[in-house]
């Protein structure tokens, strides 16, 4: 195998940010931060951030125009030769209640036309903000967790636990076969015509290579081989998993389909993609995904049309 994902194609996979993990437990460096006027927020209503009216982009206030919330410290902007101290720019978060309208937008919407520093800010931001959604309480003792070092724990004040967000590891693989064709699936869920390459969760006590295996036997009974190389990984807090790309060849080629998640899969050429893409008939993922970026690595080109 020879294929690989383009260097930067990867939409949410370009952070530009020190995240400055050190710096999480200093209050009074937060507070000197979150006071400096060049300091820029975030703002996230459940999993939708404050755009610009153009929709081009991220919208950063000013401390002082941030709504109350749970506030977050994401990194310093060492590029931007300003900032409360040498540091760097401070940039922080502030998780708001209340319904978003029309001024917000989801990571699905924005991914694709974010630069590579607000890319990094959405993913690490929406990845928090889903994650302290459903941990608001101890898992080991029921009582209501508090927030602590600038938004990334929560700790039990009955218990004592600390709590971590976490990211659930995911394979997401193109399957090849001698003919050198491709195969994509079809989830029981999508309409017809609407592809993507195979992809599941790693289980515990399970190595990548082997998820690779077992998801792609689960959900077609296509056996892969001993070739089996990485290509790249993507964040998709949607909401917190870590996609782990692969290459891999297959050393059967019968599909059989579990008919409970996967409904169809077929093997594809490259004449059979550009000619179904090209008549509409088939959907390939959105560019903010890394399947599109495998399937695109495998054709040679970039491709047209999605979801």
């Amino acid at each position: 195998m020879a294929y690989s994902i383009a260097p930067g194609s990867l939409a949410l996979s370009r952070s530009v940010l020190d995240r400055a993990a050190d710096r999480r437990r200093d209050a009074d460096w937060l507070d000197k931060a979150w006071a400096a006027p060049d300091t820029q927020v975030a703002v996230v209503i459940g999993d939708k951030m404050l755009v610009n009216p153009e929709r081009t982009g991220l919208r950063l206030l000013a401390p002082a125009e941030a709504p109350e919330g749970a506030r977050i410290f994401l990194g310093i902007d060492r590029e931007s030769g300003a900032g409360q101290t040498a540091d760097g720019r401070a940039v922080f978060a502030v998780l708001a209640d209340g319904q978003p309208d029309e001024s917000y937008a989801g990571l699905r919407e924005m991914g694709v036309v974010l630069d590579n520093r607000e890319a990094g800010i959405a993913v690490h931001v929406i990845g928090l903000a889903n994650w302290h959604a459903v941990h608001t309480h101890c898992a080991n003792c029921g009582e209501h967790t508090v927030v602590v070092e600038a938004g990334h724990v929560r700790d039990c004040p009955a218990c004592g636990a600390h709590h971590f967000p976490r990211s659930d590891p995911a394979i997401i693989v193109l399957v090849t076969d001698d003919q050198d064709r491709a195969l994509l699936g079809r989830n029981a869920a999508w309409p017809e015509g609407r592809y993507s390459t195979l992809a599941g969760f790693v289980e515990p006590g399970e190595s990548l290579e082997a998820a690779v295996r077992r998801e792609v036997l689960e959900e077609t009974g296509v056996v892969v081989g001993a070739e089996i190389e990485y290509a790249g990984s993507q964040p998709w807090p949607l909401p917190s998993s870590l996609m782990l790309g692969f290459y891999a060849k297959a050393a059967s080629t019968d599909i059989e389909v579990d008919a409970d998640e996967i409904a169809e899969a077929r093997w594809f050429t490259r004449e059979d993609v550009r000619a179904l893409v090209e008549a509409g008939t088939m959907a390939l993922p959105g560019s903010i995904s890394i399947s599109r970026r495998l399937i695109e690595g495998w054709y040679g080109e970039d491709l047209t049309g999605s979801w």
